[in-house]
């Protein structure tokens, strides 16, 4: 496991990425993992994800994202690598081994290389320092407050490690290496003066006098203009030394520079001055990518090197091979280019790809074959390719590939050749057959979206002038270099209109794919063209898909639109993440980009209204029966809180939850799932399935009541109450009324509570109306502490559940029971309501059972000790702290705790 502060903030697992979700969320993390095993109060966890100041509801959405967020780490096998999310009073610690982190063995790799007396020791500790490195610090995160002021700091670390690696660079002679080193930051941070002071003195000590003298002008220059200062005395120092000309390269007494032994290459055939250059022009407003291609140049060292670079549709593959292509030409003896055209916006035929034979004939006459002296035939034309290429040093860009058997016969085969191919598919089968790397393009992050838009539009002033609404149309554009090129060609079309208004138009969901298409360019039709590439149940899911309700799916809910069975689900969901039509970040679970779920949607729309309605309904079933089972294993004593809906769709399969664990994971995983399918069945009038998937969650809802489950309470409850069903009411209102009084709600909780053991006993069902007495119990106990209404309440609830045999009701009106007894100082009574409790025939000894029946001992101790039957009394709590030790109950462990430091025992602190 690790913790990645170093670029976009996240936690790789051996699985994978955590889908961290949101970047509130990404934020919460940061603010932990800046300050690791120790205790961030809440209050500033809330000011660094709303640096801009909080909304009314801050601390109920924090806590939120800390539950998700301790959900999303165990599901990665947190507890494995020692790593804790625990809360403290009101605030949380991240407790965890610091080697986790990147950001903490990026300051020791560099403390190690200043303690180093070796220059290549110390050489090599901050390349792996600064290996480190993925991008800008803290990407995705709050862009303002404690955050950005964090992010700026940790650059400054980097920018201080890069200057001491260039340093030591210098150390032993490779001073041409430091000004490459240096060049790159100087551009990105021009107004650093001890950057340009370094790259000067690099530049002026490798024999570049000329280029350090005109760095020096330059950055004059921007600090007149920029701040109205001078150069610091760093940099006139240098310009003096420079201008002092003591030799052309390295000062006296220093050998001349040099280089580093290079990597040995091929022999290689001096370029001719007609070789072949079949590259179309650099694209324009080409920014960022600085990883990818510094992969893409990485995966074409090897000879005879085949990288796919892929991605999905508009993403920018084309713009950053030829980019990169561009970068290296010189490098080779020729450089060819074919589009392939696998995603041509032909009838469906295929009519405008281009035949692999007739690709053969332009390369060989551009490789200097006479047109008559070309052969017939395919076979003869692929061996004439490879006769020309087998000598000489070639890059082949093969843009737009559909298939791996298009691109096979075009592959040079000449040492330290390379093939560079385009695909929005990831033709896997190069892999196999050439070893081909995967080099993945994604969307940009908001940093990259602002100056690629910047760039395309040319009107830095307006969208300076206006930076709210610059920022919302890179948001809206959600990363996709093409709608953000869309979009620059429509505020270049508008000159005088306000970028709020463009924003405004864009905003509109129904309308936003249709403003993204520009002639026969644009969003959707790059998508469609991916679409057709599929085969049919591939087609068919992902016309399924625009009704899908939550963020993302597993095999079983596509299965479930689908018809399919999960196997066959399974595979059409692959097709997808391989035309990038959906992404896989956590194994097993699908999501798709903003943009492409909204062209789903408008296919979904555009699909017999009947066939996608059926298709939400299988979805609905499928998470309100998966429910009932992840119910059933998470609390295998207690009884189903509701059945299966009258019509229910056949089951298709579903994942396998065998116990506790496996269920309070499913319902970690598809919690956003199953709160948006509820908000989507009352919209589509399924209020049978909305109420049912808002009381299923209550395993859930028990162990992180303080998530914000309201808004998904207020949706159960409009169901029901549209319905006209009162059993449903009744379990609803139970539930969102002890929701309200742990938020502290109680006025609020008690108008709910009050109205479900009535409508519980017009349903007939005493169960239910024994707990939603309980409930109210300890709402009233809250609001004015225990009286006769409120134990009324449970002693009534307990008759009920008596009756009918309800074990685990009972024995939680029984611990309710014995909380107000004991507050009432009524030790003898707290004695025979906890006989009962511990003494209950047929009581589980898995799930609820046995934890209330911990708690029903620890006030049992708790009233002996008040009787002054001390040994008694240490004895029943040694034995609740040890079971609730045992069972992992961590309210029972600290209640048994509290109550035994109160008999004064050293048994509470030494455990």
């Amino acid at each position: 496991m690790e913790f990645r502060l170093l670029g976009t903030v996240g936690v790789a697992t051996e699985t994978g990425e955590l889908p961290l979700g949101p970047a509130k969320r990404r934020s919460l993390l940061a603010a932990l993992l800046l300050r690791p095993n120790t205790a961030v109060p809440l209050d500033q966890l809330i000011d660094a994800l709303w640096p801009e100041g909080p909304p009314a509801r801050a601390r109920t959405v924090t806590q939120g994202h800390v539950s998700r967020l301790r959900a999303l780490l165990a599901q990665g096998g947190a507890d494995e690598w020692g790593v804790h999310l625990v809360t403290r009073g009101d605030a949380y610690v991240l407790e965890m081994p610091e080697s986790l982190l990147d950001a903490h063995r990026f300051d020791e790799l560099v403390r190690l290389a200043h303690e180093q007396r070796s220059p290549d020791d110390a050489a090599a500790l901050l390349r792996e320092a600064l290996a480190l490195w993925r991008g800008p610090a803290l990407v995705g995160v709050a862009t303002g407050g404690a955050l950005r002021v964090a992010a700026d700091g940790l650059e400054q670390a980097r920018i201080s490690a890069v200057e001491h690696l260039a340093r030591t660079y210098g150390e032993f002679g490779d001073h041409a290496r430091a000004a490459g080193l240096l060049h790159a930051e100087a551009v990105a941070h021009p107004m650093r003066e001890s950057l340009a002071a370094a790259l000067m003195r690099s530049l002026y000590r490798a024999g570049r006098q000329s280029d350090a003298i005109d760095q020096y002008h330059r950055t004059r220059t921007l600090l007149a203009e920029e701040l109205g200062v001078d150069p610091g005395p760093a940099l006139r120092e240098v310009y003096a030394e420079i201008l002092a000309g003591d030799g052309p390269g390295a000062p006296p007494g220093k050998p001349q520079p040099a280089s580093e032994p290079e990597a040995p290459q091929p022999p290689r055939t001096p370029a001719a001055p007609d070789g072949p250059d079949l590259l179309p022009r650099p694209p324009r407003g080409f920014v960022g990518r600085e990883r990818e291609l510094a992969a893409l140049g990485a995966a074409c060292g090897p000879e005879h090197a085949v990288t796919v670079l892929t991605g999905p549709a508009g993403v920018g593959k084309t713009a950053a091979a030829l980019h990169w292509a561009h970068s290296v030409r010189d490098r080779y003896d020729g450089v060819l280019f074919a589009d392939l055209r696998g995603f041509s916006d032909d009838d469906g035929s295929g009519d405008c790809v281009p035949e692999t034979a007739d690709v053969l004939r332009e390369f060989l006459i551009a490789l200097g074959v006479p047109g008559r002296e070309l052969p017939e035939t395919q076979g003869a034309l692929a061996a004439a390719y490879r006769t020309r290429t087998e000598d000489r040093r070639h890059l082949v860009v093969l843009d737009n590939a559909r298939t791996a058997a298009q691109v096979r016969p075009l592959l040079p085969a000449g040492p330290g050749s390379a093939a560079v191919v385009t695909s929005r598919l990831r033709l896997d089968g190069l892999a196999v057959s050439e070893l081909a790397r995967t080099v993945a393009l994604g969307v940009l992050d908001p940093a990259g979206s602002a100056a690629l838009l910047a760039a395309a539009t040319g009107a830095a002033d307006r969208l300076a002038a206006e930076p709210e609404a610059a920022a919302r149309l890179t948001e809206l554009c959600a990363g996709l270099p093409l709608a953000l090129r869309v979009v620059a060609a429509r505020v270049n079309a508008r000159p005088q209109w306000p970028l709020a208004g463009l924003a405004d138009e864009l905003a509109d969901e129904q309308r936003r794919l249709a403003l993204l298409d520009v002639d026969d360019t644009g969003v959707a039709a790059a998508l469609r063209l991916t679409l057709r590439a599929l085969p049919e149940d591939a087609r068919l899911l992902f016309h399924r898909l625009g009704v899908l309700p939550g963020p993302d799916l597993d095999r079983y809910a596509a299965a479930a639109l689908t018809a399919l069975s999960p196997g066959e689900a399974a595979a059409a969901l692959d097709r997808l993440a391989g035309a990038h039509l959906v992404t896989e970040p956590a194994p097993g679970r699908y999501v798709m980009h903003d943009l492409v779920r909204l062209y789903a949607r408008g296919l979904a729309r555009a699909d017999e209204q009947q066939d996608t309605d059926d298709a939400l309904v299988c979805l609905l079933d499928h998470y309100v029966r998966t429910a009932l089972r992840a119910a059933a294993v998470t609390e295998p004593d207690d009884r189903p809180c509701c059945v299966l809906p009258t019509g229910v769709r056949p089951d298709l399969g579903g994942p396998c939850l065998t116990d506790r664990a496996t269920g309070l994971a499913w319902y970690a995983a598809e919690r956003e799932n199953l709160v948006a399918a509820a908000v989507a069945a009352r919209a589509a009038g399924h209020d049978d399935r909305a109420w049912r998937l808002a009381v299923l969650q209550w395993p859930y809802v028990v162990g992180y009541v303080r998530d914000d489950w309201v808004p998904l309470m207020e949706q159960g409850l409009a169901a029901a109450q549209r319905l006209g069903d009162p059993d449903a009411e009744s379990r609803v209102r139970a539930l969102y009324g002890w929701v309200l009084t742990e938020e502290g709600r109680l006025a609020q909780a008690i108008e709910q509570l009050e109205l479900a053991p009535g409508l519980a006993a017009r349903a007939g069902d005493p169960s239910s109306e024994a707990t939603a007495l309980v409930n109210l119990a300890v709402a009233l106990d809250k609001d004015g502490g225990p009286g006769p209404e409120s134990l009324a309440h449970v002693v009534r609830a307990a008759e009920l559940a008596r009756g009918i045999d309800d074990i685990l009701t009972e024995l939680l009106a029984l611990e309710h029971r014995s909380r107000q007894l004991l507050a009432l100082d009524d030790h003898a009574a707290v004695l025979d309501c906890t006989e009962r409790g511990l003494n209950l025939p047929g009581a589980s000894t898995e799930g609820l059972a046995p934890l209330r029946q911990i708690l029903l001992r620890i006030r049992r101790g708790a009233s002996l000790h008040a009787l002054g039957r001390e040994a008694e009394a240490v004895v029943c709590l040694r034995e609740a702290h040890d079971e609730a030790v045992e069972r992992g109950f961590e309210a029972g462990i600290r209640k048994a705790q509290e109550r035994l430091k109160r008999t004064g025992s050293e048994t509470a602190m030494g455990r």
